[in-house]
């Protein structure tokens, strides 16, 4: 038997989202269009999301502190990232690229509903990461931990799916854009 399968863009943004820099508050860093309400029951056992974004970043000079990125769905946080280390070489709006696959493992109301995800996260601001003449940018996966379901949410519900950064150290040199946001679902 085969399965059919499809990909299809859910949303994607139009514009930047505001540039998130000198604080340590969680906060979007999507453009309020590009924030996708997924309706009651969207997810169902399997079906598979991807989150690509792509933009620049920098970061502080020898003791930049961590990043943490995190997929909400409603006022739950569904995938965490991790808190990331920089690299402790000052940089300047370098590109990044995010990729997060998003796989539903369970559905339900209250807390019963939860994915499974990874991902990584590629910029010459992840620490260690060589300079561009010497072989670019280096990569963070995610979570950097062992891949595990995120916190449970209520799929039964309509939820707002949101990327959101948290700096560990507020500082104006530390600063996340984004610049190109897509959500697929992949069956």
């Amino acid at each position: 038997m085969s399965l059919q399968s499809w990909q299809e863009t859910l949303i994607s943004a139009l514009g930047d989202g505001a540039a998130l820099g000198n604080t340590t508050t969680r906060t979007s860093i999507l453009p309020t269009a590009a924030r996708k309400t997924l309706e009651a029951n969207f997810f169902s056992i399997g079906k598979v999301l991807r989150v690509s974004a792509k933009g620049r970043i920098s970061n502080l000079v020898t003791t930049p502190g961590t990043l943490l990125l995190d997929i909400g769905l409603g006022g739950v946080v569904a995938a965490s990232g991790g808190a990331m280390a920089l690299n402790i070489v000052a940089k300047t709006n370098v590109p990044f690229e995010l990729e997060w696959l998003l796989t539903c493992r369970a559905i339900g109301g209250g807390t019963s509903a939860n994915l499974m995800h990874q991902g990584h996260f590629r910029s010459e601001s992840v620490i260690a990461s060589p300079l561009p003449s010497a072989g670019g940018a280096g990569t963070h996966l995610l979570p950097n931990a062992a891949p595990a379901v995120g916190t449970g949410f209520d799929s039964t519900a309509p939820l707002i799916l949101d990327l959101f950064a948290t700096w560990s150290i507020a500082n104006a040199s530390n600063t996340i854009t984004l610049h190109q946001f897509i959500l697929e679902a992949l069956n």
